[in-house]
């Protein structure tokens, strides 16, 4: 499908996917029974870099399980795409089910960059989700895991995230533990 944008939905991937491949698996600190990682996801599943083409696997369906995913164009999802790949800063992955063509699952790695701590980066886990069809099969451990060690081997020196009270025992299980740091917002939109 084409886009007034320059960009076709095709399998242009969001960052070099050598980066996933390239992860130490060795390092990770959860468990997974049976075993999984990204190199083998499950049958039939693959996790890779988000692909403008998956907009129409069922990428902004998923979302909308997370929360308020919008109505978005395929010419605004290849300009914010472009957007993010531009930067270097954006890591959206996705699990696919190669079976049904679709998107089950999704994490997004954010790096920012600071002055604080000589310069360095941060990373942030945002927008996990699981398709309610797929729960059970470890894929949010597997996404979760995936992006953490992403964030070392991209030099961040810490990563963080925001989650309801009820997913903090999940996230404690990699080494995630509770801030100091209070989370407040200023919403402009709902």
């Amino acid at each position: 499908m084409s886009t007034g944008c320059g960009m076709l939905l095709d399998e242009t991937p969001l960052f070099d996917p050598s980066l996933l491949q390239e992860l130490d698996w060795s390092s990770n600190t959860v468990s997974f029974s049976p075993p999984i990682s990204p190199a083998y996801p499950g049958e039939g599943l693959v996790l890779r870099p988000l692909h403008t083409a998956d907009l129409n696997r069922g990428f902004f369906k998923l979302l909308s399980q997370l929360t308020l995913a919008g109505d978005v164009t395929p010419e605004k999802f290849i300009k914010k795409f472009e957007h993010m790949k531009s930067t270097g800063d954006y890591y959206v992955i996705v699990v696919e089910d190669s079976n049904l063509g679709q998107i089950v699952a999704t994490a997004t790695l954010i790096t920012e960059h600071k002055f604080i701590h000589s310069c360095a980066k941060r990373g942030r886990v945002e927008e996990v989700v699981v398709s309610d069809v797929c729960r059970g099969k470890q894929l949010g451990k597997l996404l979760v895991s995936t992006l953490t060690l992403l964030s070392k081997k991209l030099d961040c020196y810490k990563i963080t995230l925001e989650c309801a009270p009820n997913n903090v025992a999940f996230y404690k299980k990699f080494g995630y533990s509770a801030s100091n740091e209070t989370y407040m917002q200023f919403r402009f939109f709902d």
